[in-house]
């Protein structure tokens, strides 16, 4: 009887535990709900990015989750402050992925800040998902879990030089960065294509992100010689030195930027400081007169909603959630990593709403497109100066 009572037992056992054996936990989702995360800038340097896309990537969820969601499922955004300090985006970036258990980050924000959680992340099986951040690094080395939709700085720095060497005759280059992965990725972009131009690097300078006092590096560029500076810098460090040079009388250069200085508030900077200041651009900027019909009403609700109009930070962040409502509705009813990730990889052709490029993946092609176009602020405006350029 003992031995039959035991037999039993572990029959009982077996059968009960049979059904979670047979299912396999998909982290971040349940019959009802998909958990997504999003590290950013909400109170430092970059939160003009931050803020805006945050807002955006909410407001594109919500529109969806008000129609029933995805196969009937809610997506519930968590979004961490990371005040654009790495210490800080590690420890948003370890809640996100091990107390709120996400499914994928979405539109993460800061090159460096991605960088660091990579390695915790992938092993935690949470895909990157269309990051605010051009560096190579949000593509290569290649990973099942890393998608990116647009050219990196690298390339755009390189279509921009190659532009003003062949077309404006520029022979002296210099490069203002952040000592920080983002602008070193800038500086990669630069040394490559004055090898491949043979043009010559004449100086290089460096600073912090916080910094407010860029005098001592404009003197020194000044000094020599450049007639054409290249600046790895987001948004309050894109105003103040191209102001400082202006203002000691530094007027026979142009300075450019990548698509991080591509921002509505660096154009409308106050007095007019950043008139003439060429960036490289995605997608063109939102200004509504100049926007179609369904990115006008895209405006409106950003604006009736915030009470703020969108930047180009909002831009990406709903291209961010677009792309991803795309890749999970591709991915069926029957969610999972993998089926989530042959999602993303089936999108071909697609098109956002602000005429930027078209974006296709595959099995073997994470980066979504490649190119960037050349602008200049006039009247207080990002005008597009050029048709797509790649490189």
């Amino acid at each position: 009887m003992r031995t039959a009572w035991a037999a039993a037992v572990m029959a009982m056992a077996v059968g009960l535990a049979a059904p979670a054996l047979g299912q396999k936990e998909t982290r971040g989702v349940t019959p009802t709900e998909i958990v997504l995360g999003m590290h950013t800038d909400l109170s430092g340097p970059a939160a003009t990015y931050g803020v805006s896309s945050s807002n955006a990537v909410k407001m594109r969820f919500d529109e969806v989750n008000d129609k029933g969601g995805i196969h009937g499922r809610k997506i519930r955004l968590v979004v961490e402050d990371t005040q654009y300090q790495v210490p800080r985006a590690v420890q948003a970036g370890t809640k996100l992925i091990n107390r709120d258990r996400i499914f994928a980050m979405v539109a993460p924000l800061g090159t460096p800040m991605n960088n660091a959680l990579f390695k915790d992340q992938f092993e935690a099986g949470v895909p990157n998902l269309f990051p605010l951040s051009a560096a190579r690094s949000m593509y290569e080395p290649f990973h099942r879990l890393k998608f990116y939709g647009a050219a990196s700085y690298v390339d755009q720095v390189r279509a921009g030089i190659n532009y003003f060497v062949t077309k404006k005759n520029k022979k002296a280059l210099c490069a203002m960065y952040q000592d920080t992965d983002f602008g070193k990725e800038v500086l990669d972009g630069v040394q490559m294509q004055a090898d491949k131009l043979k043009v010559k690097l004449v100086e290089t300078v460096t600073h912090k992100p916080t910094d407010q006092d860029f005098t001592a590096q404009i003197t020194k560029l000044k000094g020599a010689g450049c007639d054409l500076v290249v600046i790895g810098t987001i948004v309050r460090d894109s105003i103040v030195p191209y102001a400082t040079a202006r203002k000691i009388g530094w007027t026979d250069v142009d300075f450019l930027g990548s698509a991080a200085t591509y921002d509505s508030f660096v154009a409308a900077a106050q007095g007019g400081v950043t008139e003439g200041l060429y960036a490289m651009g995605l997608t063109d900027m939102p200004y509504r007169d100049t926007l179609t019909p369904t990115a006008q009403a895209w405006f409106d609700r950003y604006k009736d909603r915030f009470k703020a109009d969108p930047n180009m930070g909002a831009v990406y962040g709903h291209v961010a959630a677009d792309l991803t409502l795309v890749g999970l509705d591709k991915a069926g009813k029957d969610l999972t990593l993998d089926s989530f990730v042959k999602g993303l990889e089936s999108i071909k052709s697609y098109r956002d709403i602000f005429n930027g490029p078209e974006a296709s993946f595959g099995p073997d092609k994470h980066q979504g497109a490649s190119s960037s176009f050349l602008a200049v602020v006039k009247g207080g405006r990002w005008v597009r100066l050029t048709d797509p350029l790649t490189f």
